[in-house]
């Protein structure tokens, strides 16, 4: 596969830069093959492909004219349908919000956008991303790359679906319970979970918020790692946002494991798990011993992560939502509704009582990560599930009560607070991806990226194409 769309991100960008190829043909490759598989999938909900090639052509023109060209130089991207683009619809998945134009960037997209990527339009998402699957009223279910009548996962799961089928070179997305992970494992991709403030959040409403942030997805470890080093890197107007340059992440990711402590939790601690999933995922232990590293089992104290989790993302989503809600609550989907209603049931007492297990909680992690270097475990408790279903009601026989329990295996992991990526570790015997959670000392991004890389060179799953 020689084609221009099917080539990664940091082999376009060096032919870019060298000037091998224009951004004009790299963009119009990828149109081409948007008009002929997003239609299949649903993956591209917005498109402005005129837009896009005459943003090309200036890139070129600037190029020509002696001007140093960006990392992401030439490179195609359809922004996240909950991230603001200036000029173009961004819709956030909601009927409220379907003529939406905003006037202004958010800060990933304009750090994208500022280092030379070519905006072609926005990727599909659940209504205001809740869930880890893709559907909404307003441009219908995201399908599966690999089986279209399977689900893409989310909430960034136009994002993975676009990258699977060859659609995008990279793309962005968001993760509070897994929304760059469970899409990544879903569709065969990698989709990172940066360490909160790496990619600061602006703007926002509030900005020392923990649980959601921004992150990238692409083919490869090493794609990611080329879009991390754009969007990574403070901003005055986050509190949390960390001091390191994004272009730390350009660093070279060859690893060593030898002599690696990696913890091997195949369930985080006894979550239901598929059996497919559990199959999948059993051989990755050896695959780091047989990169030199000392594998056993083990898992952290998540006993409190749903406590934390569950509560304080209700919280939020009432914050955030619930005045809208009351205006017009026939526009929330179900799911959405109650998640709003479980945050004005709760009191100062439970939110409080949910900070302090917080503390709790991450203290015990603090004393894990001084045994242990790396914890490997799925990232989803099952493979991709039909798209007719909002969410699968059981999990190995166990029942699964809201849109939110088949979760958390990835939002266990959020409130660890630590960076966590998703990075494709073999196949069902029915043909459907599953990925592998690597997860790290908070703000260890660049060896867990290391780390990943090294996982992905001796496996290379993600080599296995979709048969569009």
């Amino acid at each position: 596969m020689d084609e221009l769309w099917a080539l990664d991100a940091t082999e376009l960008a060096d032919r870019l830069r060298r000037r091998d190829v224009s951004a004009r043909e790299v963009v119009a490759a990828h149109l081409a093959r948007i008009e002929q598989v997003n239609p299949a999938i649903n993956a591209i909900v917005t498109l402005d492909g005129e837009g896009a090639l005459k943003a090309a052509a200036a890139a070129d023109d600037a190029l020509a004219g002696g001007a140093e060209p960006g990392p992401l130089h030439g490179l195609p991207i359809a922004f996240k349908d909950t991230h603001d683009t200036a000029g173009m619809r961004t819709t956030y998945g909601s009927p409220l919000f379907a003529e939406h134009v905003p006037a202004a960037n958010t800060l990933v997209v304009q750090r994208i956008e500022d280092a030379g990527a070519i905006r072609v339009g926005k990727t599909n998402v659940p209504e205001f991303a809740a869930g880890s699957h893709t559907f909404n009223t307003l441009f219908g279910v995201t399908r599966n790359p690999y089986d279209p009548t399977r689900s893409a996962g989310g909430s960034s799961g136009g994002a993975a679906a676009a990258l699977a089928a060859r659609l995008l070179p990279i793309a962005d997305g968001s993760d509070m319970g897994g929304s760059l992970r469970n899409p990544a494992s879903f569709c065969n991709v990698v989709g990172f979970r940066p360490t909160p403030g790496r990619v600061p959040t602006v703007p926002t409403d509030d900005p020392w918020d923990t649980l959601g942030t921004s992150g990238p997805m692409a083919r490869t470890v090493a794609d990611v790692a080329l879009l991390l080093s754009v969007v990574a890197g403070p901003d005055s107007r986050s509190p949390i946002a960390l001091d390191e340059p994004g272009a730390t992440f350009r660093a070279p990711l060859g690893a060593d494991l030898s002599g690696l402590r990696v913890a091997w939790s195949p369930d985080l601690g006894g979550l239901p798990l598929d059996p497919d999933v559990r199959a999948v995922l059993a051989g990755a232990p050896d695959v780091f011993t047989g990169l030199g590293a000392h594998v056993e089992a083990a898992t952290p104290d998540l006993s409190e992560a749903d406590l934390v989790f569950r509560t304080l993302r209700a919280n939020a989503f009432e914050i955030a939502y619930g005045a809208t809600f009351d205006e017009q609550p026939e526009k929330f989907k179900p799911a959405l509704a109650w998640n709003i209603s479980q945050g004005r049931a709760l009191t100062r007492g439970d939110v409080g009582r949910a900070r302090t297990a917080w503390g709790r909680l991450y203290t015990a992690a603090a004393a894990f990560w001084d045994t242990y270097n790396v914890l490997i475990a799925p990232v989803s408790q099952v493979p991709p599930f039909p798209a007719g279903w909002e969410y699968p009601h059981t999990v190995d026989e166990a029942d699964q009560h809201s849109y939110l329990d088949w979760m958390r295996s990835a939002y266990h992991v959020t409130v660890l607070g630590a960076p966590a990526i998703s990075v494709p570790a073999g196949f069902t015997p029915t043909g459907l991806p599953v990925g592998l959670q690597i997860v790290t000392r908070p703000r260890s991004d660049l060896f867990t990226l290391r780390v990943a890389a090294a996982f992905e060179a001796a496996t290379n799953h993600g080599r296995h194409h979709p048969a569009l």
